[in-house]
């Protein structure tokens, strides 16, 4: 099985000013932070880092500063998903895509197609491209779940490598993690379930929190990939309130809200998201110095 992709791995945001305009100067900074807090690979454009409100020369721009920021210090995955699978070929052919391990690409959403469509939606992606896909599927954002059946069908394919599994039914990421092909990464989407889940047989995890306390969290992974589940349970345990509070007013308001508790960056999102309220603010900067 593949280690470039084990451990944590942190879906970064994208900072940004007061009039709304990328911080390039706080992504750079994050990056840095992560690569200091001991994380093991970021994931550019996901969910977290607001892709869906940036323009297509705004996504070239964040991904040329993570590449730049990074220099080559840890593994890079790129988040290319949506719901026209036309356009999502449209855009891996046209990107250069040397500097990422793999493309995460998230279950379609809106439209919820049936478990064919989803499994020829990804069918079609691996055809049109040689380079690694990580599956996402989060059923509480596409208001689809793809299946454990749909997932081991589809690990089937030779470029599919893994899949960041973010839904809540323990029994469906317990049979993935059952009856997945030897070299097929299970990687949890779930920041509170990212420990059980590796204890149960999981490769690692995807994180929101990770960026925001990148040491404590890439820790208790470690921790939970060589067994120590003690050990890793009393780290997660003591931060169960913090994840509690990044996902309270919706992602990514309450990690940009850590992180700029933590002076990493600014706490601004783009609408229709708003910023953590004065209750949350309060209860994360308690939090983090007490």
């Amino acid at each position: 099985m593949s280690t470039v992709l084990k451990g944590t791995g942190v879906a970064l945001v994208t900072p940004f000013n007061q009039d709304g305009t990328i911080d390039f100067a706080g992504l750079s900074g994050l990056v840095d932070f992560c690569v200091e807090g001991t994380i093991d690979y970021l994931v550019v454009l996901g969910t977290t880092g607001e892709s869906v409100t940036l323009s297509a020369d705004e996504k070239q721009a964040v991904i040329d500063c993570v590449i730049k920021s990074n220099r080559s210090r840890l593994p890079l995955v790129l988040g290319i998903g949506g719901n026209n699978t036309a356009a999502i070929i449209e855009e891996i052919q046209s990107r250069d895509l040397s500097s990422f391990e793999a493309i995460l690409s998230v279950v379609p959403m809106y439209n919820k197609p049936t478990q064919e469509g989803i499994y020829q939606h990804y069918k079609m992606l691996s055809e049109a491209t040689s380079k690694s896909i990580v599956l996402y599927n989060v059923p509480s954002r596409t208001g689809s779940n793809m299946t454990a059946e749909t997932t081991l069908r589809l690990a089937q394919l030779n470029n599919v490598i893994g899949i960041k599994e973010a839904t809540s039914d323990v029994m469906q990421l317990l049979k993935i993690l059952k009856d997945r092909p030897k070299d097929f990464l299970v990687i949890s989407g779930d920041d509170a379930l990212a420990l059980p889940a590796i204890m149960a047989g999981g490769d690692g995890v995807i994180s929101v929190i990770g960026q925001g306390l990148p040491e404590e969290f890439s820790e208790m992974v470690r921790l939970g990939l060589s067994g120590k589940g003690k050990e890793a349970f009393e780290i997660l345990y003591r931060l169960l309130p913090i994840i509690d509070y990044a996902f309270e007013e919706g992602n990514p308001a309450g990690i940009k809200q850590i992180l700029k508790e933590r002076s990493v960056c600014e706490s601004y999102v783009r609408l229709p998201l708003i910023k953590a309220s004065s209750s949350l603010s309060q209860k994360i900067e308690k939090f983090l110095h007490s």
